[in-house]
């Protein structure tokens, strides 16, 4: 085993010759996958490898034939993806090998989480790293064996052919190899409960920030290093923790990363929108690919942002990127599509990039002083003679170096921005996979609440409530069981905890927004069905699947925060706001064990847990039950939310309805607020200052 241990690691494409399954006449091979709706699984439809998709088939076949098992994951926006499918998965000699020797089946990460989560914790227990498109191979069984990312397609065949070998001379060594592995993916990530009282004291915030500061980049944002990953929950974080502490130095990390990637080339300067990651330390050249999760959680991280400080850059990016996501992420239904790919006409980044004459062509007069603004042929060059539009100072010093006003400045931009937009339209577009994924759906679904709330534009608000219908409509079944995925009219993947923590998140939201109480008696059907289908009472914690779905080689908890927060940290919270919205301490005290299971790792892992922490500044801080009761209700919560305040619950009414908040609070022909801690009241106000002086103290 050591020998193959020694292999560089490689990944796994797509589809080989069968000829009786031709299905196309266009196509010279077509293979199991042409009756999947993922675009990332039709894309290798045509290779000569006789791919699958994950299902009782293929796993039937390799016990049947006792062969090995090659899982390669990938997903549609993937650069390296789509350069191994070409290389290697299209390649008849490669999948010749594939064919006789595996049973190949092709996974989309997206709407596969738990199968992904298993066989990159393979990968990465042997290797220490890991990434996509990700191969790994397993056992009949389906345990694994070995396994890597990108392979060039020599070195791919020479791991293939060494595989096979090993299996034929050696099984007795894999078969205690698959042990191992699947031993450790087992104990990944499981919590065991901590039975200590959980205290929560605003010294365990200091010393998260203390442990998440060492890795803040002071001079370009972000964490140290490159590449440079946009990690909104753990910016969340630094928001809360400045409010709860006052701590500047959270605040000036927070605006700095902020500012950097609105300036940088990860923002798409003339469309709007977040690219998923900047490859150097300075945001500059970003992996193009964009992606729904990063830019609902960015829209959320802007519009708090600027809740807080009234920075209108701020105001400005949220506005782009829901300009974006409506324009190219939105469906007819209200759903929003998962991503645009990286490359176009087969090159990383072609639709985003300018050459200097075209520019010059377009912009006619204005063209010099736009290209100064956009750092063409200075900081913005690339590379091939082309430029990454992007910014390194703000508007008021480019308009007094231009001897220009700000708002002639702005005139400017606008009208340069439509002008390459109207261009960049005429390009052959980016690859969009269209299907929606209900997490995803969750996020995005908050990040338009979030911008309602903040700016007050209704249609942040329509688009939110349209794509809360389709939720209901498509993706919710009447037990409140979700569905992961939606593609031509079907939803064919049970969903998982992350579908039901989002969409969770979602609707309370929504509740806060619009005090429907309709939407938290939703979310609390929701709450229900994955206390039933996903809790593990033993330790307090939530299953990634549900006990609904065929059992894989391990079932597995997902905990740390990364570029979307944990499915566990967001159901801590739910269960935190539902308990406040309920009068249900069951659910308190079951978020409280959570966080309490992971309080010493989400102080130490800081960045890696920054959901849990603003979860425990809620427990650690004074937290407030704001109540609006009357007539004027609306118009009090938009006073409300012009002021940044992350520790105010809000709820409301014309009336009392059946919310317990608001029970007894009714007075006729008034509008009353009320600021509630542990079900005792202060004075009833009738003024937002007068709110705020109470919270205040």
């Amino acid at each position: 085993m050591a020998s193959l241990l020694l292999l560089s690691l490689a990944s796994c494409g797509q589809s080989t010759k069968n000829k009786k399954d031709i299905m196309d006449k266009e196509h010279k091979y077509t293979n199991e996958l042409i009756k999947e709706t993922s675009p990332y699984l039709l894309q290798h439809a045509h290779n000569p490898v006789n791919w699958y998709p994950w299902g009782e088939e293929a796993l039937s076949k390799a016990k049947e034939q006792n062969k090995l098992i090659l899982i390669s994951v990938g997903y549609a926006a993937c650069h390296w993806c789509h350069v191994m499918e070409h290389e290697s998965f299209e390649n008849e000699q490669v999948a010749n090998i594939m064919n006789d020797n595996f049973i190949c089946i092709k996974v989309d990460r997206e709407e596969r989480p738990d199968i992904d989560q298993i066989y990159m914790n393979a990968v990465q227990l042997i290797s220490g790293r890991g990434g996509w498109p990700l191969n790994c191979f397993a056992l009949p069984d389906g345990r694994p064996i070995y396994g890597g990312t990108y392979f060039p397609a020599e070195n791919w065949m020479q791991l293939l052919n060494r595989v096979v070998d090993i299996y034929e001379d050696n099984r007795k060594e894999l078969e205690k190899q698959a042990q191992e592995l699947t031993d450790g993916i087992q104990a990944t990530e499981l919590v065991e409960l901590n039975a200590e009282k959980s205290d929560f004291l605003s010294l365990d915030l200091d010393r998260t920030f203390t442990n998440f500061e060492k890795y803040i980049d002071r001079e370009e944002g972000g964490n140290k290093g490159a590449p440079k990953f946009p990690m909104p929950v753990g910016y969340e974080f630094l928001l809360h923790y400045y409010y709860f502490m006052q701590e500047e130095k959270a605040l000036d990390a927070l605006e700095l990363t902020l500012i950097k990637m609105a300036y940088g080339g990860i923002y798409d300067q003339v469309g709007g929108g977040f690219a998923r990651y900047s490859t150097d330390a300075m945001w500059k050249v970003p992996h193009f690919e964009k992606m729904l999760y990063d830019n609902g959680q960015l829209v959320s991280l802007y519009a708090s942002a600027y809740q807080l400080t009234k920075n209108p850059i701020y105001k400005k990016v949220v506005e782009e990127t829901l300009g974006f996501i409506e324009r190219e992420l939105t469906s007819k239904e209200g759903g929003f599509y998962s991503s645009l790919d990286a490359d176009s006409e087969g090159v990383e980044g072609k639709f985003y990039v300018w050459k200097e004459d075209e520019i010059k062509a377009l912009l006619g007069k204005d063209a010099d002083l736009m290209m100064d603004y956009y750092n063409v042929s200075g900081a913005g060059f690339w590379e091939h003679g082309v430029n990454i539009l992007l910014k390194n100072e703000t508007d008021e010093s480019f308009a007094k170096r231009n001897k220009l006003s700000v708002k002639e400045l702005e005139e400017k931009v606008m009208n340069a921005k439509e002008l390459l937009l109207k261009e960049r339209e005429k390009r052959i577009r980016p690859g969009l996979d269209d299907k929606i994924l209900t997490s995803w759906n969750g996020l995005m679904l908050v990040g338009y609440v979030k911008a309602y709330n903040v700016f007050g534009d209704k249609s942040y608000l329509k688009a939110a409530l349209k794509n809360a219908d389709f939720i209901c409509s498509k993706l919710m079944d009447k037990d409140y069981r979700l569905s992961r995925n939606y593609k031509n009219s079907k939803a064919s993947i049970n969903g998982f905890l992350d579908d039901y923590a989002f969409i969770i998140q979602g609707f309370i939201s929504l509740y806060q927004a619009t005090f429907d109480s309709d939407w938290l008696k939703k979310a609390e059907g929701l709450l229900d069905y994955a206390n039933k289908h996903f809790y593990d009472k033993k330790s307090g914690m939530y299953y990634y699947t549900s006990d609904i779905d065929p059992a894989l080689i391990a079932r597995k908890m997902e905990v740390s925060d990364n570029v979307i927060p944990s499915s566990n940290s967001e159901m801590a919270k739910n269960l935190f706001l539902m308990g406040r919205y309920t009068y249900n301490e069951k659910y308190i005290e079951m978020s409280k064990t959570m966080v309490n299971n992971v309080k010493e790792s989400a102080i130490s892992g800081a960045s890696y847990y920054g959901n849990w922490a603003v979860l425990m500044s809620w427990l650690s801080g004074e937290t407030y039950d704001v109540s609006i009761v009357g007539k004027d209700c609306e118009k009090i919560r938009k006073q409300i939310n012009e002021h940044y305040l992350p520790n105010v619950f809000l709820s409301g009414g014309i009336n009392e309805g059946d919310n317990p908040l608001l029970e007894g609070k009714l007075v006729e022909g008034e509008t009353i607020i009320y600021v509630c801690q542990d079900k005792t009241c202060k004075l009833p106000v009738s003024k937002v200052d007068q709110m705020l002086e109470q919270i205040s103290r």
